[in-house]
């Protein structure tokens, strides 16, 4: 009797020690469903669970069910969530100083912002993980432009406008007020219902082309700006209190497959938004303002003045603007001289058409 009681339990160790534990990530984003962006989301949980073997198991929460990103943020830190894909409003809210990669009109092309990001990336990470998360990969927004149910030719018409900021984002706060622009703070969730009302609060918003048609704010519009403000970014996150638990390989899985599903999704974003170009246009939006119309005295003092505002606020140290200025100035350097140094040949760049500058945004 006490031998078959022995091995009775010996049986249930060796079976409970093969039955692997799961882990159950929750997770979050904007982004709607049915978009090219959101297949490859889907794509990514497919994979992981399938090389898991069913070790790690998702929860999605897509199109802002879980509310806005400080939102989204808030319940990952009480463990009712473990991660998001986030744009640069929510990065900011984990680690601030990434944001430099957001500067209105810091870069001419996205070769010189990969060139960047891919420079400064390890300290992200370590200032990511510092606060709490774990970067896993880093997709991108695109091109932000002006949309408006008003013309749009010079600084002084945006000045007129009743334009959105996304509420609580220093960032945008920093360029409105040195520009001088007096913006109408409202969470995301509540622009198209804004956009839609008969005496809604807003005239104006900012997005990427591709953008403006997923969250079907182009309906509401008529005009855009060919300049952009910016290349927004991205960032595809979980909290370390979930990454920590997880068995070396399932860290090392998430890390691998999510860098290739955010790379994705930042090339399949550049194209998207050449392609929401033509869309946008066949469907009533006006392009107009183009970089040969601007004073680029005037955009320049406001990108500075946005600066020395961010500096203050100790959003983006003065130290990271330093380093970012310095490989930027390095890096247009050695390409204007290799492009010296093949006179016939074209330099190559990545930018968009309808987006590149026209003329030189450096300082």
């Amino acid at each position: 009797m006490v031998l078959r009681t022995l091995c009775l339990i010996l049986l249930l160790a060796i079976s409970s020690s093969s039955i692997a534990e799961t882990y159950t990530l929750k997770f979050a984003t904007l982004m709607p469903t049915g978009t090219a962006w959101s297949k490859i989301l889907d794509d990514w949980v497919k994979e992981v669970e399938e090389k898991s073997n069913g070790r790690i198991k998702f929860k999605m929460y897509s199109g802002g069910v879980m509310g806005d990103e400080p939102d989204v943020l808030r319940k990952i830190r009480k463990g009712q969530l473990h991660g998001g894909m986030f744009t640069g409003y929510g990065i900011g809210r984990i680690y601030s100083p990434a944001r430099v990669l957001e500067m209105p009109f810091l870069f001419k092309n996205v070769d010189e912002s990969d060139y960047i990001r891919e420079q400064i990336m390890p300290d992200l990470e370590i200032g990511f993980r510092e606060s709490g998360f774990e970067l896993l990969g880093w997709p991108e927004v695109g091109f932000i432009h002006f949309f408006s149910t008003q013309r749009i030719t010079s600084v002084d018409d945006i000045r007129k406008l009743r334009i959105w900021l996304w509420q609580g984002d220093p960032l945008g706060e920093a360029f409105f007020k040195a520009a001088d622009i007096k913006p109408i703070p409202l969470s995301i969730i509540d622009v198209y219902t804004q956009l839609s009302a008969k005496h809604g609060s807003i005239d104006t918003v900012y997005t990427s082309t591709f953008g403006a048609i997923a969250l079907q704010w182009y309906s509401k519009l008529k005009y855009a700006t060919r300049i952009p403000l910016t290349n927004a970014i991205g960032g595809l996150m979980v909290s370390n209190r979930f990454y920590n638990k997880l068995p070396e390989d399932l860290q090392q899985l998430l890390k691998t497959t999510g860098k290739t599903m955010s790379d994705e999704i930042r090339l399949n974003a550049r194209e998207e938004n050449r392609k929401s170009i033509d869309i946008l246009e066949k469907n009533g939006i006006e392009f107009m303002f183009d970089w040969d119309e601007v004073n680029m005295d005037e955009i320049l003092a406001i990108r500075d003045s946005a600066a020395v505002y961010l500096e203050q606020t100790h959003y983006i140290p003065a130290e990271m603007f330093a380093r970012t200025e310095k490989l930027l100035t390095d890096y247009r350097h050695r390409t204007a001289n290799q492009s010296n140094d093949e006179p016939g040949t074209a330099q190559t760049t990545t930018e968009q058409p309808v987006e590149s500058p026209a003329k030189d945004i450096s300082d």
